[in-house]
Formats: structure tokens, C-alpha cells, sequence
């Protein structure tokens, strides 16, 4: 460990600690005190809505769960907001295991079930998060026919609870996916873009389904009379992010953390964009409390990177930095993807944009793999 990685976990080390000596209980030992804090203190002013409230959330316990869950219940101690949340899983005891500070606080109730058949759970909800995915069959191939239909049914079941449960606000948790590939010349992707998917495709199946799920919300929100936001997530970095082999980053992460060779799958030309998870979780909120009903909003970076640029830059967290080793052989003639959003309307609109630069967020998110892989290991 070079001294600007020790001097970033000592800053990060010191931050957690001296929130913690403030905040005590529930809060000590978390080692995203200043993460969470960053995104208090830009979205303190949304919260007072949710006071007293209930809210249901799908897929509370993934990536971008564990972060909405991370800074609803550090506003809900900082701000006194007696919230309570009841997230859906399918596997409450697996979560307690992964993240037994949220699992156990007292304000967040595990509700067992499947997304499109779970039992409705009593009273009203004030809002509700569908940030839910579908469940790719372990060792099994995609089946395109029966995964439009478990995410249909699911996301029907979930506005028929919005309708029962009296939800005021809900935000969809869609994907930059929706679109495609851009046309040569766009580097960025705005909202306006109609997408370049074949719907006769069942290659493309998943992509339609996720625009199916935003129509279906946006029309049941018109009918039933409760607002429906809708976010078009793109590419993130941060702790919780899977090193299971499912995103780029998190194996370039995975191999740095273990002091090997980073490997790079392709060509490493593909291009991306890495929005920090505690950014991520600003925007979500602030589209959910203060976004316009039926209008999508693109959330993600719009300063591209190519794949083997962010493994060089992963690579460089470790000292001394570690070789990159890139497998795919390029393909002459032929352009390399692109998934870079254009997030012009969350900023004119909401104020939101990119305030923790990749460097940053890499350093942040293998510290704090560091710390708690130290943890579990005691």
C-alpha cells in the first residue's frame, strides 16, 4: 500500500470513527459513516415527507438496495424520522448474514416471498422502491418467454400493492439497457432516444420487458392517481458491488484486492461510465421525492472510460500496480460499444450530477472490501 492509500484509509478510517463516537448504537463500526453523511447532507431537506412514513422496497437487499437501506435508516436516526421500512426477499436469513446492521434494525421488517406472488402486508404505505431484478437460474440458461413473464407479473403485482397500500410516491428502478446501442455519433444517450432494439428479437426480450415495466408503471400510476418516477440506471461503482464475475469493475476489483494480474475478458475497447454509489443513492432519492411522475430520468456518469482504462486504473490502487492482462483480440471495422448516458434533465431539473471522481470511488470501494473482508475474517 502506497501512502496516498494509506492516507485515503486513514481520512476514511478516522471519518467513520468520529461519526460513529457522534452517533453511537446501530451507527458504530460502519466503516460508509462519510459516504452516508454525503448523502444527508444532499437530500437532508427531501426527507420530512417520509417522517412517520412506511415504505416498501423490492430488491433491498442487491447492490443498489443495501445503499438505499444504508442511507434511508442513517437519515432516519441523524433526522429522528421514526420511518419504517418492509423490504421483500426471498432470503431473509442470507441477508442477516450479509448485512446484519440493516437487517436487524428496528426500523426494517423482512417480508418473505416472490416478487409476483408475495403476500400484500397490512396498512398503508406512504412510498415504495421497485428496484427488484430478475433472477438469473443458477447454472441455467435465460429463458427469455419465462423471464418476460416473471418480470411482468412481478411488476403488476407491485402496483396492484400500490393501489391497496394508499402509496403516495413510487420510484421504478429501470435501466440505460432500455435503449441499446447509440447510433454512431451519439456519445451520450438522452431519454428522447427511441432505442435500437429489434422487438421481434428474443435476443432483446429482457431490454423491451424493462420499457413494458416503465409503461405499465406510468399507466397504472395515471389511473390510480399516485406519482411513478422512473430512473434509467447505467453503470456504478462501490461497496456492495458484486465480485462475482457479473460486472467488469467488480472482477478488476476481485483481482486487485487478491494482488494478482487484472484481467481484462474482451478487447477492453468497450466504453462505460461509473457513477459512485453514495452519488447513486443521492439521485435515487431526490428522483423519487422531488422527480417528475411519468418522466424518466437518466442517472449515471457521463465521463466515459474505456473497459481497459478503469482496469489500469483499479490496477493502480495496489502497490506496487499490478500487470493488466487483456484476453479479446481487437476486431478491426468494427466500433466498440458504447453505454454512456446524457444526465442533462436530472441536472437542469433536479440539480443532480457527479460529485466523487473514479479514482475516488475505485479507492473507496476496495477499502471497503479491505475492512470488511478484516471483519469477517476476526
Amino acid at each position: 500500500m502506497n501512502v496516498q492509500q494509506k492516507a485515503s484509509e486513514r481520512v476514511m478510517r478516522t471519518a467513520a470513527v468520529t461519526g460513529n463516537r457522534r452517533r453511537g448504537g446501530m451507527a458504530a463500526g460502519n466503516p460508509l459513516a462519510e459516504d452516508l453523511d454525503h448523502v444527508l447532507e444532499r437530500t437532508r431537506d427531501l426527507w420530512e415527507e417520509l417522517r412517520g412514513g412506511r415504505i416498501f422496497i423490492t430488491g433491498g437487499t442487491g447492490f443498489f438496495g443495501c445503499w438505499l437501506l444504508e442511507s434511508l435508516l442513517w437519515a432516519n436516526r441523524e433526522l429522528g424520522l421514526k420511518a419504517r421500512a418492509v423490504v421483500l426477499t426471498r432470503d431473509p436469513g442470507r441477508f442477516a448474514k450479509k448485512a446484519p446492521h440493516l437487517a436487524g434494525d428496528p426500523a426494517v421488517r423482512l417480508l418473505t416471498g416472490d416478487m409476483g406472488r408475495f403476500r400484500f402486508p397490512r396498512g398503508p404505505f406512504t412510498h415504495l422502491i421497485h428496484a427488484a431484478v430478475y433472477q438469473e437460474p443458477e447454472g441455467g440458461k435465460i429463458r427469455p418467454r419465462r423471464m418476460a413473464d416473471e418480470m411482468i407479473r412481478a411488476t403488476n403485482r407491485v402496483l396492484d400493492f400500490c393501489m391497496e397500500a394508499g402509496v403516495r410516491k413510487m420510484l421504478l428502478v429501470s435501466t440505460g439497457a432500455v435503449y441499446g446501442p447509440p447510433p454512431a455519433g451519439m456519445d451520450r444517450v438522452p431519454e428522447d432516444f427511441t432505442g435500437s432494439r429489434d422487438p421481434a428479437s428474443g435476443e432483446d426480450a429482457y431490454h423491451h420487458v424493462r420499457r413494458i415495466m416503465e409503461t405499465l408503471t406510468v399507466l397504472r400510476a395515471e389511473e390510480c392517481g399516485f406519482e411513478a418516477k422512473v430512473a434509467r440506471c447505467f453503470s456504478f461503482i462501490g461497496p456492495y458491488l458484486p465480485l462475482d464475475g457479473r460486472f467488469a469493475a467488480g472482477d478488476f476489483i476481485r483481482d486487485a484486492l487478491a494482488g494478482r494480474t487484472v484481467v481484462v475478458k474482451g478487447d477492453g475497447k468497450a466504453v462505460r461510465s461509473y457513477l459512485y454509489a453514495a452519488d447513486l443513492a443521492v439521485w435515487l432519492w431526490t428522483i423519487l421525492f422531488r422527480g417528475v411522475s411519468g418522466r424518466p430520468y437518466n442517472v449515471g456518469s457521463e465521463r466515459a472510460v474505456t473497459i481497459r482504462q478503469i482496469a489500469r486504473a483499479v490496477s493502480r490502487q495496489h502497490a506496487p500496480p499490478l500487470k493488466v492482462t487483456v484476453l479479446g483480440k481487437e476486431t478491426r471495422g468494427v466500433a466498440p460499444g458504447r453505454y454512456v448516458p446524457d444526465t442533462s434533465k436530472a441536472s437542469s431539473e433536479l440539480g443532480l450530477g457527479q460529485e466523487i471522481n473514479l479514482h475516488s470511488a475505485i479507492g473507496k470501494t476496495m477499502l471497503w472490501n479491505r475492512i470488511t473482508n478484516q471483519q469477517t475474517e476476526k
